[in-house]
């Protein structure tokens, strides 16, 4: 399944590389950033159908927030629908203006649902606790604050928090041995991959290997100011977007390592994961914004391109392999 910023689903058959539109997606606020955003099936989609979508919706006098919500994929013939949409999370507040909404999704191995939350640009909302601004939240798959979180006993929204201290979250997965990995955009350069420990505090807006966008520097002692440091940042800014850890087999040397796109790099960069640690470890120059990463059932590699006159969706196979084209649905 792709979703396109201003408000289209698509159900996609990658075989013989044709698209329907699936209706019944929610209805968003496309501004800068915003529109609608992550595509995730349930852990248990054999069984009940569940499809969640996250994405930006309009509050009270021009204010907007990100929301997350699930419905029931129905493959009716020719014409796939999302039915019985509800939604089951919120950012909260909802504030003016239209960039860093973040709200990728992530299902734990034991059924958590982890849900990016950006900071709205709005800096020190990071580090408050009436806010989910600039955290990352553990819900159950209905949406409620999980049973465990670290800042539980603070009632209200601070029963959601697994994580805080982020900025611009747009790539968020687990790992094989059950680690949460994402990356984050810095404000000018600064760009991060962090491993998300509970209740850890990582450090945005007060620290970051960036600088402001006034030129402004910012300290970079994050562990000496009781901050997590990123296990790696980029300097300049390569703007990850989209990632997945790599499971397949049609690429064996990659296994257990972190894929990410690149959108002002315009690359498809390599993490080695290795336990706890990370360094970039491959790039490839695509000539393209890449937005998303993903992995198909066979261990293809899927990737969308990003661009005001649209963009691709390619697929990568080993050169040796059977069929190793690349199809544009």
């Amino acid at each position: 399944m792709v979703t396109e910023r201003e408000g289209r689903l698509w159900l996609v058959d990658v075989v013989r590389g044709t698209s329907q539109q699936v209706a019944g997606a929610p209805e968003v606020m496309v501004m800068e950033q915003g529109g609608l955003g992550d595509v995730v099936a349930h852990p248990n989609y054999a069984r009940n159908q569940r499809i969640y979508l996250s994405y930006a919706e309009p509050g009270p006098n021009g204010t907007a927030g990100a929301a997350v919500g699930y419905g029931r994929l129905a493959l009716h013939e020719g014409a796939p629908r999302l039915e019985q949409f509800r939604v089951i999370w919120r950012q909260q507040p909802k504030v003016e203006g239209g960039a860093h909404f973040s709200h990728r999704i992530a299902f734990s191995p034991d059924g958590h649902l982890f849900v990016s939350s950006g900071d709205r640009f709005q800096f020190q909302p990071a580090q408050e606790f009436d806010t989910n601004l600039g955290k990352i939240v553990r819900l159950t798959a209905e949406g409620a604050p999980a049973p465990g979180n670290p800042f539980a006993s603070r009632g209200g929204v601070a029963a959601e928090i697994w994580t805080l201290g982020h900025r611009s979250v747009l790539g968020l997965a687990f790992a094989p041995d059950g680690r949460l990995w994402q990356h984050e955009m810095g404000p000018r350069d600064g760009d991060e991959v962090n491993l998300i420990e509970r209740g850890r505090n990582y450090g945005w807006p007060i620290v970051s290997y960036g600088t402001q966008y006034e030129g402004r520097p910012m300290p970079r002692d994050h562990s000496a100011r009781g901050y997590e440091e990123p296990k790696v940042h980029w300097n300049p800014s390569i703007s990850p977007a989209g990632m997945i850890i790599y499971t397949g087999d049609l690429f064996p040397q990659w296994r257990g390592d972190m894929l990410l796109g690149g959108l002002s790099g315009q690359l498809l960069v390599r993490v080695d994961l290795d336990g706890a640690n990370a360094r970039e470890a491959e790039r490839w120059e695509m000539g393209a914004r890449i937005r998303d990463v993903d992995q198909g059932p066979g261990g293809e590699i899927y990737l969308l391109e990003d661009g005001p006159s649209g963009g691709r969706m390619l697929r990568l196979r080993p050169a040796d392999a059977p069929n190793a084209g690349a199809r544009r649905p």
